[in-house]
């Protein structure tokens, strides 16, 4: 994995160069490259996975008559049926990196490359002589890549900081940018970077800029299809795609390990990587995060009904892996509150961002490559709201039913209509999504809801993830979303999915034998928070500090005294998603100051 950047159509001096490639370091700490041609720079920062020696970008490839430039961020999991395909049309190769086989297959098949890959990726290809650049990002949204058009020109990276390092780019903030922040947050409009004039380029998307012109188009997308086959004939189907894709995502030239979190999905990755390893005489590398005092105050409910240690140990037992436990306290997590808001360019999902932060750090120090159970509960249907026939009926996003709490927050500057913005966004995906005439409206609606966390909650997971783990140059392959498990289940039905009833039954079914029959069956659980009241106490307390400054930057957007009335107890429901309660939300807040202050937000509105 890597960093990319480029400016087409634009001057980029030596300052320059170096300031971007600085916002870069930590996502490609092994090697640097830069391209420039008159108005034309491309940008690559290296972390090293597959042939260090070879892999080295900015590529190029001169092919009929035409010069190609890239840079990549990504893996493919296909590259070498690709490179075979590739070689019997005539082309030749030096290396054995996927970078190659991506400028080969851009170079032999334009556009249609993307249909090909299997992999996660966001990349460009600058044409020399046709004077033209392609963009490209993985189907599900894997890999970031943001653009902003400017002066003339365009930008691109793969991350905001480097976008606004870009000499007279101001970080502004607009009305639907502050909206955004408040009435969605963590949460962002598809497509949408929250900065003003800043994009992304969407999952599934791809497309030329040109004379000055970015055109961008749609390459996939969710599709729904007649679904014929028996119960069992696609719990077969399902276990061969998912063992397939962990298989697949386990190529590496450096060492990996698995996220263990004593979960469904987590196991599921790492029983069959440990299998895959021990049958080479290899031992396979595993990694926990815990919370100190966790023991003593857990408390269960709905959306949490268990800690993970006792499952954790018995998939290290059953499984022989080499374990690494890292223990959390709550300063760890309320230190990371700054870091993980420049690694993410935006306030984010609170404690569950910091803690993830601190934790890859860890992982870091041991592996490169690490696989991890994120979009199985997307995908498969695992989420309390999926099952929840109360919140299933209910419009809105189902992780985030406080539209009226947020919004009586929101200060008074930001004057468009919080629940016309909110339920707008929501029924344009709804209406987005691919279903067959006829289909009965239960099946109908768990559609909407496959896409509706598919195009949202799951983007912030992605986000999550990618920008956490990359700030530590830690490369997590999320094996889940390989598109062709995302393709083949949009058709499965429902009764299939909750199969006797069961969060994810079909996936348990189809996975019987692997696991561990209590973790095979463990209630669902989400990422593990700390119930440490000292957590709740010290984010209070810099909440406070905030609170007790007239002028801070947070009542830009927000009133005091309805932030006051909010916080002074719990709300039905949570900010957002399963785990973001009240300290959560305080924290969510502290972030947002602080983004404002070290961005140095501009507002246009008010």
């Amino acid at each position: 994995m890597c960093a990319i950047s480029g400016m087409i159509g634009l001057q980029a001096s030596a300052d320059t160069i170096q300031a971007m490639l600085a916002t870069m370091h930590r996502r490609g700490p092994d090697d640097r490259g830069v391209f420039q041609e008159e108005d034309v720079t491309l940008l690559h920062a290296r972390l090293a996975i597959i042939d260090p020696v070879n892999g080295r970008q900015p590529m190029v490839l001169q092919q009929a008559g035409e010069t190609y430039m890239l840079v990549y961020n990504g893996e493919l999991y296909n590259t070498e049926e690709l490179r075979r395909e590739l070689a019997a049309a005539g082309h030749v190769f030096t290396g054995h990196s996927d970078t190659e086989v991506v400028l080969h297959a851009y170079a032999e098949y334009g556009e249609g490359c993307v249909d090909r890959f299997n992999g996660i990726f966001a990349f460009a290809v600058w044409e020399c002589e046709r004077k033209r650049l392609f963009l490209a990002r993985d189907r599900i949204g894997v890999k970031p890549l943001f653009y902003k058009l400017h002066k003339g020109g365009l930008l691109f990276a793969s991350e905001i900081k480097t976008i606004l390092a870009y000499p007279a780019v101001r970080a502004r903030l607009d009305e639907t940018g502050a909206a955004q922040l408040i009435l969605l947050g963590p949460g962002r409009l598809p497509g949408n970077g929250v900065f003003q004039g800043v994009q992304e380029v969407e999952p599934g998307c791809c497309g030329y800029y040109e004379n000055g012109q970015l055109t961008l188009r749609r390459y996939w997308k969710l599709r729904d299809r007649e679904h014929r086959e028996s119960f069992e004939e696609t719990a077969e189907c399902v276990r061969y795609l998912v063992k397939d894709a962990i298989r697949r995502q386990m190529v590496s030239d450096v060492p990996i390990g698995t996220f263990l979190s004593g979960g469904l999905d987590s196991s599921i990755i790492t029983a069959i990587c440990a299998n895959e390893m021990q049958e080479r005489g290899e031992r396979l590398k595993t990694f926990s995060v815990d919370y100190e005092n966790n023991d003593k105050y857990f408390r269960a409910d709905k959306f949490q009904p268990n800690s993970d240690s006792a499952y954790i140990r018995i998939m290290m037992e059953a499984l022989d892996t080499d374990h690494q436990w890292t223990v959390l306290n709550a300063e760890d997590l309320v230190d990371a509150l700054e870091e993980a808001t420049i690694a993410r360019d935006l306030p984010g999902m609170a404690d569950v961002d910091f803690s993830l932060l601190a934790f890859c750090k860890e992982i870091r120090q041991e592996v490169k490559v690490a696989l991890s159970g994120e979009c199985a509960d997307e995908i498969f249907g695992g989420y309390p709201w999926y099952r929840d026939p109360a919140v299933r009926a209910r419009e809105g996003f189902p992780w985030a039913q406080n539209t009226l709490d947020r919004a009586s927050i929101l200060t008074p500057s930001v004057r468009l209509n919080a629940a016309d913005f909110v339920m707008d966004s929501y029924r344009k995906t709804c209406q987005e999504s691919d279903i067959l005439p006829g289909t009965p409206d239960q099946e109908k609606r768990m559609k909407e809801m496959v896409n509706l966390n598919f195009r949202w909650f799951m983007q912030t997971l992605l986000d999550r993830k990618d920008r956490m783990s990359m700030y530590h140059s830690l490369e997590v392959r999320v094996p889940f979303c390989d598109y062709r498990i995302a393709e083949y289940l949009y058709g499965v039905p429902w009764v299939y999915k909750d199969y006797q009833g069961m969060e994810k039954g079909l996936l348990r079914h189809a996975m019987a034998g692997l696991l561990p029959e209590e973790v095979l069956y463990r209630k669902k659980s989400p990422y593990p928070k700390t119930f440490d009241p000292r957590y709740a106490q010290l984010i209070a307390a810099r909440l406070e500090q905030i609170m007790a400054d007239k002028n801070a930057a947070l009542w830009q957007l927000v009133n005091l005294e309805a932030v006051r009335k909010l916080l002074s107890a719990d709300t039905q429901w949570p900010w957002y998603g399963q785990l973001m309660r009240r300290p959560q939300t305080m924290a969510y807040l502290c972030q947002l100051d602080f983004w404002l202050r070290n961005y140095r937000v501009e507002l246009t509105f008010g």
